[in-house]
């Protein structure tokens, strides 16, 4: 869409202070659109639901699995994080997550506390699925109030964006930008399409996330934190669809890594012309096929993950010795890996049993080496599983991680698993 910028002046060159023209991108609706699958595409995209499959069948044989799924969790909203340009290490998060809980603490740990605002919008895409409620643009507008709950961009939490947005070039104006949203009036209507799009169950389920996310981050419908939201939504979409009933795998993690591919991808999503156009096809294919391939490499991760923590937790058990099954030792062995910094309190609330209890397993365990007594806080006595925290740190570092900047002009039924077509014959999804 063609449209002209009206400068207010501001600028460091003359370039900057002129006005101009400027188009910006309007996608095609995508609810009742038929989706053409290449025959290779729908076999990876196959492929790759049969993986998320797996991990979450082997998570379920797991007695942690939901320590597990903490960890994941807490592992994507990191990574998603830092390809937003938030960087922070894993044991100065998992400190100032210790420290929420304390009475009277100050926010003095700003990335920190914006990573955990995105492990709190991940954990509530989850609850959203988990509802079984439609997916409304409010399910959105939600996710990202939550994100940004608590930082400097509070007051735009949860609201849709009223002024262009653009990403690159100039931080004046979108002329010399790498991509330009649409204008701000055709937002909600854009975003009530995609919302109808994600209640539907007509493409297998990695195929409507891939398709969902570009969607959205073409959107690009908020002030700031489009992409971790964007990320947030695809979970929200393999939960819904019952692929991924207990662990989500951290496709994050390996968008990361791909770095160039995935910006490539997004842009390829966004073709021109006709939507059934030879060109718009082929960039849609495109997309589909990077995106299932990341998340059956994300699936590996997590399981090579999921053997390194059980193979911590067995030497702790082989550390610790014979303890009684359910008693407060085990209990608390069982929780660390998905808290592995925590407090006696925290740690009483977590297992259901008293704080005296609580205390002497954790004594318990600084006995035995597999606690370490830290300080959270001011002056605040915590715990730390150090073996847990360092093969998180490994984990989640092993990949790459791009950074990103998007500049604003200043704001005055579960369906499961979908077989589908192999070989050379495309196959079309009608919604």
């Amino acid at each position: 869409m063609d449209q002209y910028w009206i400068s207010d002046g501001d600028g460091v060159t003359r370039s900057d202070r002129r006005g101009r023209r400027y188009a910006s991108y309007v996608p095609d609706p995508l609810a009742g659109r038929p989706f053409t699958l290449d025959g290779e595409v729908a076999a990876d995209v196959a492929d790759a639901e049969a993986a998320i499959l797996r991990l979450n069948v082997a998570a379920a044989s797991l007695a942690d699995t939901e320590a597990l799924a903490r960890l994941l969790l807490r592992a994507e909203a990191v990574a998603s994080s830092r390809i937003e340009g938030l960087q922070v290490g894993a044991r100065r998060l998992l400190r100032v997550e210790a420290a929420r809980e304390l009475k009277g603490r100050t926010r003095s740990d700003v990335t920190a506390e914006e990573v955990l605002g995105n492990i709190d919008a991940m954990a509530s895409a989850l609850d959203a699925a988990d509802s079984e409620r439609p997916v409304t643009v409010e399910t959105i507008l939600s996710i990202h109030e939550l994100l940004l709950g608590g930082t400097d961009l509070e007051r735009y939490g949860g609201r849709i964006r009223e002024v262009q947005n653009w990403i690159g070039g100039s931080s004046y104006n979108p002329c010399s930008a790498a991509y330009v949203p649409p204008p701000p009036a055709l937002v909600p209507g854009l975003l009530n399409d995609l919302a109808r799009f994600c209640d539907d169950d007509s493409l297998p389920a990695v195929a409507q996330a891939a398709v969902a996310h570009a969607q959205f981050e073409t959107i690009h419908p908020f002030v700031d934190g489009n992409g971790r939201t964007g990320r947030a939504l695809i979970h929200l979409i393999l939960r819904r669809r019952g692929l991924a009933p207990r662990v989500v795998p951290p496709v994050s993690l390996v968008l990361a890594t791909l770095s160039r591919d995935y910006i490539s991808g997004l842009t390829e999503f966004r073709y021109e012309g006709d939507w059934a156009s030879v060109d718009a096809i082929a960039g849609l294919n495109r997309w589909l096929a990077l995106f299932a391939g990341c998340c059956t490499r994300a699936v590996g991760e997590a399981g090579d993950f999921q053997g390194k923590v059980q193979a911590i937790e067995d030497g702790w058990r082989e550390r610790i010795g014979p303890v009684r099954r359910n008693s407060t030792v085990d209990l608390l062995v069982q929780a660390l890996p998905g808290t592995p910094i925590l407090t006696v309190n925290r740690a009483a609330d977590l297992l259901g049993r008293s704080f005296r209890a609580t205390n002497r397993a954790i004594d318990d365990l600084v006995t035995s080496g597999v606690l370490k007594q830290v300080t959270v806080g001011r002056r605040n006595r915590a715990f730390e599983a150090v073996e847990i925290i360092d093969a998180f740190t490994r984990f989640e570092r092993r990949l790459a991680s791009p950074s990103g900047d998007t500049q604003v002009d200043r704001p005055t039924d579960t369906a499961g698993a979908r077989t589908a077509g192999v070989g050379n014959h495309p196959v079309v999804y009608h919604m």
